[in-house]
Order: C-alpha cells, then structure tokens, then sequence
C-alpha cells in the first residue's frame, strides 16, 4: 500500500538527513510492514506544499495502546 501523508517541514529536513527514522501517525490508514510512505512537504506558515517528497518504507509497527502511546495511533520505523 503507499501513502501520501503531509510533513511539516521541520520533520521533513530531520528525515531527509535521516536522523528521524520514525513516524507516529494516527492509525486510520490501517498503516503495515512494508508499506510505502510519500511524504510530502508542507509549509504550515505559508499553508502550501513546498514540492518536495520523500518516499520511506515501512519497517516495523509499534501498535497503541502501551508505552503512553494513545490506542488509534502507531509508531513506524521508516527506511
């Protein structure tokens, strides 16, 4: 499955450089191992898209509803 999710900008830059190598999203997507991410830049300033994209798999899944993290949201190890 791929997925065109927004990114603010200042995450977009941390997993461009590849120092966030995760994204915590609410689960309504039905988000799985393997899935491709497009992750497009968004400006919250501006309110626009800027054009630039990343894609990113997904690795692993940490499902909510343990460690603090709210039961309709996962953690994803991208790559």
């Amino acid at each position: 499955m791929i997925h065109e999710l927004k990114i603010l900008n200042k995450y977009f830059e941390e997993v461009f450089l590849s120092h966030k190598t995760f994204e915590i999203r609410k689960n309504d997507r039905n988000f799985r191992k393997g899935d491709k991410l497009i992750l497009k830049e968004w400006d919250d300033s501006k309110q626009i898209f800027t054009g630039r994209k990343l894609a990113r798999t997904v690795t692993y899944i940490l499902e909510g509803g343990s460690f603090g993290i709210e039961e309709d949201f996962v953690v994803m190890a991208i790559q």
